[in-house]
């Protein structure tokens, strides 16, 4: 063979390499698309049934509803059905209670917001709880003015009753 022929030989296996490659990415991309979609989808719907699970980790025995919505789940993803549009029909179907999580829309975002806020609140409730108490508080230490007799006395009648409840000789 001619040079010329090897080198379009090669190049030719090359491209039919590349091509048969491309094939099975874009097959096995396809695959594992519409099974992290299932996944996906079902991770964030719960089981009808009353088991309040997540819908593919329901392990109700029997289960009548589960495999029905899996079905659907997968009819709709089958029929190249968008996410919203999935979610959106199993809550026409089911309600709003088939989702997992609330959505960040209208009211259901009050769900989101209001954990945070009431932890807000209680810890700002709290910071002004104890300073409020640490205000009240009586000031230990002496205000450095001397004491009275009458002051001096009263003290010394307390040490020297602390000194026989508890049965030491020195001071405090």
């Amino acid at each position: 063979m001619p040079l010329s022929s090897v080198g379009r030989f090669s190049r030719l296996v090359r491209l039919a390499q590349s091509l048969a490659v491309a094939a099975v990415v874009c097959i096995s991309l396809g695959a594992t698309d519409a099974a992290s979609r299932f996944d996906d989808l079902g991770h964030k719907m719960m089981c009808q049934c009353g088991c309040a699970q997540v819908l593919l980790e329901c392990n109700h025995v029997g289960c009548p509803v589960s495999p029905v919505m899996r079905d659907e789940l997968s009819d709709g993803i089958s029929r190249g059905m968008n996410d919203s549009l999935i979610l959106q029909s199993f809550v026409q179907k089911y309600g709003g209670v088939v989702l997992a999580a609330p959505t960040t829309q209208g009211f259901d975002l009050v769900a989101w917001i209001m954990p945070f806020a009431v932890a807000a609140a209680g810890l700002l409730g709290t910071i002004f709880l104890v300073r409020h108490w640490a205000k009240q508080q009586p000031v230990l230490a002496s205000s450095g003015k001397p004491l009275s007799a009458a002051e001096v006395q009263a003290e010394q009648a307390m040490q020297e009753r602390i000194r026989r409840e508890t049965g030491t000789d020195g001071g405090i």
